[in-house]
């Protein structure tokens, strides 16, 4: 496993319960999660939660980092105010370091142009192509999605887009990592004698 930070995304209107599962899951493995936003003055998530960013996003460079992700949020909808964390995502992507976009950040990523040619899923397929990018036949009907380093999902999928993102980086064996899904959307009582013996909760 990496000992490079998870960077994740943050910015006003962000949607606070999508990434939570991956986060904990994440920091709990021994990943260290650094929070980067447009600058370091705070933000608020649609929850109310206010965050104070570690990092701001023209302070970032992928080298340092294990992954990015980006979070929904209202504002991928209503203008250009996140553009540049699309932008930052290319750069990732450019340097080989995966990303992991969810329910907006996929907007976002399409009218980049980063899902024009990966395999790929949002909220509804519509929603994507309401964004006018080149990618519809590549669009895929599932829970997360995963094609050249990048991740989507939609927003009610934070279990199985953060299932993507422990795959993606080695976090757990093929077993455990299925044992972690089915317990935690599935609620499956049978996946916890298998988390508790990889020492995985």
């Amino acid at each position: 496993m990496s000992s490079k930070p998870v960077h994740l995304a943050v910015y006003d209107t962000l949607a606070d319960w999508e990434t939570g599962h991956a986060t904990a899951q994440l920091a709990r493995a021994g990943h260290s999660i650094r929070t980067v936003g447009p600058s370091t003055d705070p933000v608020t998530s649609i929850g109310g939660l206010r965050i104070q960013p570690d990092l701001a996003l023209d302070d970032v460079r992928p080298e340092d980092c294990a992954l990015l992700i980006l979070p929904g949020a209202d504002l991928w909808d209503t203008g250009e105010a996140l553009a540049p964390f699309a932008r930052e995502a290319r750069r990732f992507l450019d340097a080989g370091v995966p990303v992991a976009a969810i329910c907006g950040a996929t907007a976002g990523l399409a009218r980049e142009g980063l899902l024009d040619d990966r395999a790929h899923t949002s909220a509804v397929s519509f929603y994507l192509a309401a964004t006018g990018y080149a990618g519809g036949a590549r669009y895929v009907e599932a829970d997360a999605v995963t094609d050249g380093g990048l991740v989507t999902a939609g927003p009610t999928e934070p279990v199985a887009f953060a299932r993507e993102i422990f795959r993606l980086l080695g976090l757990y064996e093929e077993d455990v990592l299925d044992a972690w899904y089915r317990l935690f959307h599935d609620s499956d009582p049978a996946a916890y004698p298998v988390l508790e013996k990889a020492g995985a909760l």
